[in-house]
């Protein structure tokens, strides 16, 4: 086998092996192990438990739903009006989804922040998932790229996959909604599940959390760089002024986020902390050093003149754009699947915009976590044309008093 052979299975077999691992982790493994022989031995390796719970059969049924032309023909999209919500999803539990492929040919260049993804599980009222499409798939500022993680990957050509097992006991249900001005002629879905006898009672239910801030509001905007003493000595030891992910009650895990940042200021955006509160605390138990440091890369992703995009399984920042600059724009994400941020009450999942909340960028998340229901109540979503990226007049380092267009 030739290296470019060697190094071209590698993310397929690493993909694989974590399909196997975070089915476990989901307590997933327990619907096929319940069923498995009596006679096969005890697994001697962590190796050979994937192996087996790739290997065992299962009497589940494998299910889905898809635009596929009724008529038999090759219209195998659906459209959606203004204002117009389509079911791609309607299902008796209990099941897992698996899998969410869709892709969309439209002529809006904002379909991406217009067109929104929902979720309900056991005929709740209000969603369990909720974002615009592209901000769900970890495309935050509207624009198509290619990456590969473990969770979600984007393939040739506007392909949007999404691999997080979504348990449900007595329904599921999936919506988009065009809340735009512009008719989406084609939305092409595949939605892939499996029904079961039962499920483990220990399963969480699947969320998903958009949130934007445009833009954050910096305590200071009389700095250069961020490395000056008087922003550097800027003290924040509670998250005051944090940006916040998400805060759900109830007992569950976080297993990542995604985070899209438009730069309002020149400089590098990091520097800002995550911190991490569990259960009510009033001082974080989980403290960041960085921003690229909690996304598991480090010193500026390499700086203003050798920023490299990467994506890896659990991490990544597949997106930089212009680095360091105003207008320079980011997409990251972090998967917790090593080690979920477990919560027995609540949890609180914030991180500083820059040292201290010193910049005043515009950011755009989405937060995924499991839990028990009923979750908390989502903020409502932005106005539709506030959620497309622009430049925001801000003070500070930057040119943007030389692009009087800009607005305030």
């Amino acid at each position: 086998m030739s290296q470019n052979e060697h190094d071209a299975r590698l993310p397929r077999r690493s993909l694989l092996t974590y399909m196997a691992s975070a089915t476990g982790l989901l307590g997933l493994d327990a619907l096929g192990a319940q069923r498995a022989s009596a006679s096969v031995p005890r697994p001697a390796s962590t190796a050979d438990a994937y192996a087996l719970q790739l290997a065992t059969l299962r009497y589940d049924q494998t299910r889905r739903s898809s635009s596929y032309d009724r008529e038999g023909g090759n219209r195998d999209a659906v459209d959606i009006n203004p204002g117009e919500t389509v079911t791609v999803l309607d299902t008796a539990g209990p099941g897992v989804i698996s899998h969410l492929w869709f892709t969309i040919s439209s002529i809006d260049p904002h379909h991406l922040k217009t067109q929104v993804l929902r979720a309900y599980w056991d005929g709740e009222e209000t969603p369990s998932v909720e974002a615009p499409i592209g901000d769900f798939f970890g495309l935050g500022l509207g624009e198509y790229f290619l990456y590969q993680s473990a969770l979600l990957t984007v393939a040739p050509v506007k392909a949007l996959n999404a691999y997080f097992p979504m348990p449900f006991r007595k329904s599921a249900r999936i919506t988009v909604t065009n809340e735009g001005d512009v008719r989406t002629a084609n939305l092409y879905y595949n939605i892939d599940f499996y029904t079961v006898a039962s499920l483990p009672e220990d399963l969480g239910y699947f969320h998903a959390q958009y949130r934007q801030q445009t833009p954050t509001h910096g305590v200071t905007n009389d700095w250069v760089r961020n490395g000056e003493p008087h922003v550097l000595d800027i003290k924040n030891l509670d998250g005051a002024g944090n940006y916040v992910f998400m805060e759900a009650t109830g007992r569950g895990h976080l297993i990542g986020v995604t985070q899209a940042v438009l730069q309002n200021q020149d400089g590098w955006m990091g520097e800002g902390d995550e911190m991490i509160f569990i259960d009510g605390e009033k001082l974080p138990s989980i403290n960041g050093t960085g921003t690229e440091d909690y996304y598991n890369g480090a010193w500026d992703f390499g700086g203003r003149n050798g920023a490299v995009p990467f994506s890896y399984p659990y991490n990544g920042a597949p997106y930089i754009v212009d680095a360091e600059t105003t207008g320079g724009r980011i997409c990251l994400y972090r998967w917790h699947v090593d080690n979920p941020v477990r919560f027995q009450k609540s949890l609180r999942m914030t991180i500083e915009h820059g040292h201290g909340n010193s910049r005043s960028d515009s950011y755009y998340t989405v937060a995924f976590w499991y839990q028990t229901e009923p979750h908390s109540a989502f903020p409502a979503l932005p106005p539709v044309a506030s959620r497309y990226p622009r430049l925001y007049q801000v003070g500070g380092p930057g040119v943007l008093s030389a692009t009087p267009d800009l607005k305030p």
